[in-house]
């Protein structure tokens, strides 16, 4: 994915030193943007061409982390990386969030009168829905990502083909601005994750801190209405709950839950060794320092 992007007011979070930062495009996508802001400016990356090549380089140690986009404020989730969250030897180590902004990019010479296709990844092209019914002639066309597509499309140079991307890609690829700001709604934001190995991740400092669990409710009345109460009664506020399929489970479910625990750490233990009486599976994918926060070893950037 890609923007035109505006970081939170608080420094980039750590992330390891010993291998580059996978992700998932081309340089210039909005998931390097967030990879630098991980790592830092000066960081090696590593681009991939699928979320599912992102988590093979992880696995394999030939990236000591990686940065991926879990949910976008108009989008949703992206199910690929929720999925890998599930299946994976990952562990959350922390997170940021990017203002999404999209624009238009064609070849030189090229009008917005003349295109009949605009590529771009699909979790974008769902950003910018409101474009595409005001301009009925043009298609969206799914690419693997928003600045390859700029790529592409400046390379090929058809008369009739743009791209969505961040407004930076145009003069990267060599292409112009035809139209700018085309999200549906300007509260565009892109939740990134940034994930090591399983057993590897940086411990977090302490404060206020954000903990993801998947968790699999017994299949039994009242079973998710427990598992809820456990957070209630200690004060962990769950600011996020959302369903998944098990593969090769048919029809059987279970929850990612994001949650916010107050500065004593025992509370949060303690609610999930309680919450584990009421599930048949429970894994804490992470806990990790909540975006907005100063993360913990890391130096504010002027």
């Amino acid at each position: 994915m890609s923007t035109r992007s505006r970081r939170s007011a608080s420094p980039p979070p750590r992330a390891g030193a010993d291998g580059p930062v996978a992700y998932q495009g081309a340089p210039g996508a909005f998931s390097e943007l967030a990879a630098r802001g991980f790592a830092g400016e000066a960081a090696a990356l590593l681009p991939c061409g699928t979320f599912a090549e992102v988590f093979d380089a992880l696995a394999a140690g030939r990236a000591s982390r990686a940065a991926l986009p879990v949910e976008n404020t108009l989008a949703g989730t992206v199910r690929d990386v929720a999925l890998g969250l599930a299946t994976r030897e990952v562990e959350i180590e922390a997170e940021l969030r990017l203002r999404i902004s999209h624009v238009l990019v064609a070849p030189p010479g090229v009008t917005l009168g003349q295109l009949r296709r605009v590529r771009s990844h699909p979790v974008a092209l769902q950003q910018c829905e409101r474009f595409f019914r005001e301009h009925p002639a043009i298609t969206p066309e799914v690419d693997f990502d928003t600045a390859g597509a700029v790529a592409r499309v400046v390379r090929e140079g058809r008369g009739d083909e743009g791209a969505l991307a961040a407004e930076r890609t145009a003069a990267m690829f060599g292409g112009v601005v035809l139209a700018r700001a085309l999200e549906d709604d300007p509260a565009n934001f892109t939740r990134f994750l940034l994930l090591a190995r399983r057993g590897e991740a940086v411990a977090p400092g302490a404060g206020a801190r954000k903990t993801t669990l998947l968790v699999r409710a017994a299949h039994e009345p009242g079973s998710l209405w427990r598992c809820l109460g456990v957070f209630a009664r200690r004060g962990l506020d769950l600011t996020r709950i959302e369903s998944h399929l098990v593969r090769g489970r048919p029809f059987e479910y279970e929850f990612l839950m994001d949650l916010v625990a107050p500065g004593d750490a025992a509370a949060l233990d303690d609610g999930i060794e309680e919450l584990r009486s009421h599930c048949t599976a429970v894994r804490r994918l992470g806990t990790y320092p909540a975006a907005g926060r100063r993360p913990p070893g890391r130096t504010p950037r002027p």
